[in-house]
């Protein structure tokens, strides 16, 4: 029989969580967001994507859902010195508040777009296999729609992230079945068995769902 390994307690999932600290303009980032009523990635899965975005030397990423800039700052801060991110979202208001997160932080105007409209009339307009990293985190509803904009946005060995992969705990447990729940636990499954990505999916913050494309 198989070894087993009991799950993290409460304070270890918060330690591994936390262990990358934000700084003062993530912080603030974090303020505005809760101010417009958005709930940004975790810091752990903010560091998860920095890291991602470093090892791949990304150059060129897609961010569905801006946000206030929380996600957005992270993978800038990996991304290469060249690089250009673009983030999209239908609320004015939050792209308003990742702008000023940017501004902060110094990240120069040049390396950065925000997109402001509906990402399912926007990404249809970007460039097939053009992108190093492409991150959901937007309208649950959608998801399967973006992934599958996403798969054709990706180079070969570009990464696919999907954040709350694991839904408030909802998706590990088949007694839950409301519409995005569901929606969100077919395309955990669709991942996974997908023959041209390699996936993982890991248990920070509300999970996140890693791809390689083939």
């Amino acid at each position: 029989m198989s070894p087993t390994h009991a799950a993290p307690n409460a304070d270890s999932f918060a330690f591994t969580d936390t262990y990358v600290r934000e700084d003062d303009i993530l912080v603030a980032a974090r303020e505005r967001a809760a101010e417009l009523g958005c709930v940004p990635i975790s810091a752990g899965s903010g560091a998860l994507l920095r890291f991602i975005a470093k090892a791949i030397s990304a150059r060129h990423v897609v961010e569905v859902g801006t946000g206030a800039g929380v996600s957005t700052l992270w993978l800038l801060r990996g991304m290469t010195d060249d690089s250009v991110l673009t983030s999209i979202d239908i609320e004015l208001d939050h792209q308003r508040a990742a702008r000023e997160t940017l501004g902060a932080a110094e990240i120069a105007p040049g390396r950065y777009r925000l997109i402001a409209g509906r990402a399912l009339e926007v990404l249809p307009r970007l460039t097939d296999g053009a992108y190093d990293l492409v991150l959901i985190d937007a309208d649950k509803s959608e998801y399967a729609l973006y992934f599958e904009q996403a798969l054709r946005l990706l180079r070969p060995g570009g990464v696919i992230a999907i954040d709350n992969a694991l839904w408030h705990d909802r998706i590990a447990d088949p007694a839950q079945r409301d519409d995005e729940t569901m929606a969100l636990r077919d395309l955990v499954t669709l991942v996974r068995e997908h023959e041209a990505l390699t996936p993982v999916l890991v248990p920070t913050g509300d999970g996140l769902l890693l791809a390689v494309a083939d």
